[in-house]
């Protein structure tokens, strides 16, 4: 007994997984790097795919799904991976998903053709998706509820920085070396995390059982949410919103989904529990993660195209003026955190980040393309704070409100929601800031034409590329079409920040309702036993209880065997 408390000694809640305060922060560091280079699969590329496609002799359809099928197959494998880490090796199953991502990223480097890229970043994203539910997963087995709450905000600050600093690396990369290099950069972080998993990481050993595996479920999972968003990222572009191909992958996501809820009331394993819904926390937390996903990815895509098209920065100096989201995320998450794990108390910030990030949004709503660059910074600052505060500890209420076999599911079914809401959080506000931006277009085009005119042959060239779709480089204009496009876009990029600004409003009324629960002191491993002990006790009661029910009832029929053995005699 003296042997298993000393771990506890070492560092918080260790009691039963071996590992020294040292080894933790070892595995902590392999789960970072792991969580960083699934971020960046899916960010890093973006300000390359221009040079990317024309490479590789790609057309606008093959742009789409460079993006699309990354994010496809990260949002639908997550609850997946989340499942079958209830189900079997933990720590398996996270060096898998690094292999996978190693493998998928060091092949793309070397694709001739736009199908083997793409066919590559699905691969990517199955083992981007592994990552992104398993890091957070296992370290509900070392750490408690109780200390997890500091480390949380180390996971947040790496999500911003990989969210927001991707585009600037591969800003650099691509100009600096060759867009090849996009997918060689994360493999030394990707071999270096498996090292460091492998050797620092020991997890309890879960006791063999007949595994089974829901098919059915993953199938139509698969097939709702794949037509659903690559509905929302094809509609508007390739098809109409209102038309007969978004009727049928409408139709066809619905049907597949309603099929997905009647296969899991019956699957003996089913890859999301629909019982867990009768959890309040994690229904709760289900519609917080909407909402901040579509601020978390909203904001890193439009903030980029104000950068660049409201203020006329390149790719480099959008990513470098956005620091101050991400610096706003890593500084308040971090010192949330730590004050979650002092004082035990999780409520009352999680509601004033809330409350920040609806600030954060609104404030964003009113920016103009000359507002003042300080105003701006403030404000994105505001909003990285109050994602800082709600992210990832929506993840660490929700585990710390289920039983430890539902852990894996409940933590990749809030990462699932909020890269679900994400995506199509992107895809409808990008459609709403189209139509905004032609709107705009519109009222100005006397002014627009005038300018283009005054221009002579160079007002031409820019009236054509105009007239095409394309936009010039916003820095290069002449001031005169310069002042228009970039108030044009500054103006539309505001307007969708105060639409997504309401969405906000959900985060507060989720968080305030939500039952404001202990956290635990206790890892995974040690809620089950302390769970199988309470089960075993209370089996033991019942056993007493009966025993001494028997009793009484056998005293209480002697004295009648006594009267009747005395009749006999007589």
């Amino acid at each position: 007994m003296s042997q298993k408390s000393e771990p506890t000694k070492a560092g918080p809640g260790l009691s039963d997984s071996g590992m020294t305060h040292r080894q933790v922060i070892q595995a902590l560091t392999g789960l970072l790097m792991g969580m960083f280079v699934s971020i960046l699969a899916g960010t890093v590329v973006s300000t390359s795919l221009p040079v990317i496609l024309s490479d590789l002799h790609g057309d606008q359809t093959a742009y789409t799904w460079v993006v699309t099928a990354t994010l496809l197959a990260t949002t639908i494998s997550t609850p997946i991976w989340g499942k079958l880490a209830d189900l079997s090796n933990r720590k398996v199953l996270l060096q898998l998903s690094l292999l996978i991502f190693v493998v998928a990223s060091a092949i793309a480097g070397f694709s001739q053709d736009t199908t083997m890229l793409i066919t590559m970043r699905v691969f990517q994203g199955l083992g981007a998706g592994g990552l992104t539910a398993l890091s957070q997963i296992v370290m509900a087995d070392i750490i408690s509820p109780r200390e997890r709450g500091k480390y949380m905000g180390l996971f947040g600050a790496v999500m911003a920085l990989g969210t927001v600093g991707g585009p600037l690396i591969g800003g650099f990369i691509t100009d600096s070396l060759n867009w090849r290099w996009n997918f060689f950069v994360a493999l030394p972080f990707a071999a270096v995390a498996i090292i460091l998993i492998q050797k620092t990481l020991h997890l309890p050993v879960k006791p063999k059982r007949k595994v089974s595996i829901d098919y059915a479920g993953i199938a139509l999972l698969s097939a709702g949410v794949a037509l659903l968003l690559i509905w929302v990222s094809l509609a508007g572009h390739q098809f109409e919103w209102a038309s007969t191909t978004s009727a049928l992958m409408v139709g066809g996501a619905v049907v597949a989904l309603i099929a997905f809820v009647f296969v899991e009331f019956k699957a003996s394993e089913p890859i999301i529990p629909l019982s867990m819904f009768k959890n309040r926390t994690f229904t709760l937390s289900v519609i917080a993660s909407i909402s901040v996903g579509v601020s978390m990815f909203g904001t890193s895509v439009f903030l980029a195209q104000y950068m660049q098209l409201a203020r006329g920065a390149n790719a480099t100096q959008s990513g470098l003026m956005t620091i101050p989201m991400m610096a706003g995320l890593l500084i308040i998450s971090t010192i949330a955190g730590a004050l979650i794990s002092k004082h035990g108390k999780w409520k009352s910030i999680m509601v004033i980040g809330s409350v920040l990030q609806l600030a954060g949004l609104y404030l964003l709503g009113t920016i103009h393309y000359d507002t003042d660059f300080i105003l701006v910074s403030l404000y994105m600052f505001t909003l990285g704070a109050g994602l800082g505060m709600v992210m990832q500890n929506l993840v660490l209420i929700v585990q710390n409100a289920v039983t430890p076999a539902e852990i894996g599911v409940a933590s990749s079914g809030i990462a699932f929601f909020r890269s679900l809401g994400g995506t199509i959080g992107v895809s409808v506000l990008g459609a709403i800031m189209g139509t905004k931006v032609v709107d705009l277009m519109a009222a100005k085009a006397a002014d627009l034409q005038a300018a283009i005119v005054g221009l002579g042959e160079q007002g031409k060239e820019i009236g054509a590329a105009l007239a095409s779709g394309n936009i010039p480089s916003v820095h290069s204009l002449p001031d005169s079409v310069r002042t228009i496009i970039e108030s044009t876009y500054g103006d539309a990029v505001a307007h969708i920040f105060m639409v997504a600004a309401p969405l906000s409003i959900l985060t507060i009324l989720a968080i305030v309702f939500m039952p404001n629960l202990e956290l635990s002191t206790q890892t995974r491993h040690q809620r089950e036993k302390s769970d199988a002990a309470a089960t075993a006790h209370q089996g033991l009661e019942a056993a007493e209880q009966n025993l001494a029910e028997v009793s009484e009832a056998a005293v209480a029929v002697t004295p009648r065997l006594d009267d009747e053995n005395e009749t006999v005699l007589r």
